[in-house]
């Protein structure tokens, strides 16, 4: 039984990798103003959030990772900066996610919404891609751009945030069809 709950776990996180993807080459597709380059809505950082409460930092981490790689390959940006920044932006903003929701959950500790976690990870995304760009071109100077990418981190990330939590009640569906495969509830987290 519990073979047969892994498997649907494996295939669930699978189509959650493709709706990643997707939602990626989406917004690949969204014009950015010239004056704001790097602003941008982070549409798959809606499949992480909800990865994180369903299944854990671990396994949203490795949606990020194989959706940073599968989005560089389709885009032709594979280890280029494009790649690097997306690896960067998207693994630091998702670990720091995974941290504050695990934080966050359990008795008395609702002190942090996925709203708010959301938002800490564009801003860690937005931050750690900074950084790296700076590093890649060696400009300091690049910094100095900071505040104007935290204007659109803020607004971006409650997005996200709040279309995670519409995601909400199919976890509870999911958990739901993997107890009826187990015959009990699954654990949510391993990691």
């Amino acid at each position: 039984m519990n073979g047969e709950r892994g498997t649907f776990a494996m295939v669930h996180l699978s189509v959650l990798l493709a709706l990643a993807v997707a939602l990626h080459a989406v917004e690949a597709l969204i014009p950015v103003p010239y004056l704001f380059p790097g602003a941008k809505l982070g549409l798959a950082n809606i499949v992480a959030l909800h990865v994180i409460y369903t299944y854990g930092a671990g396994a949203a981490l490795a949606v990020t990772g194989l959706r940073a790689l599968l989005g560089s390959i389709m885009s032709g940006t594979f280890l280029g900066t494009g790649f690097a920044l997306s690896v960067s932006g998207g693994l630091s903003s998702t670990a720091v996610m995974g941290l504050l929701g695990r934080s966050a959950r359990g008795p008395g500790r609702d002190s942090l919404s996925p709203v708010g976690v959301s938002v800490a990870g564009a801003v860690t995304h937005n931050v750690t891609q900074l950084a790296v760009a700076s590093l890649l071109t060696r400009q300091a100077g690049l910094v100095f751009y900071l505040p104007v990418l935290l204007f659109f981190a803020v607004p971006t990330g409650v997005f996200v945030g709040v279309l995670s939590q519409k995601m909400k009640p199919l976890e509870g569906t999911v958990r739901a069809l993997l107890k009826s495969r187990s015959g009990r509830i699954p654990d949510r987290r391993k990691d």
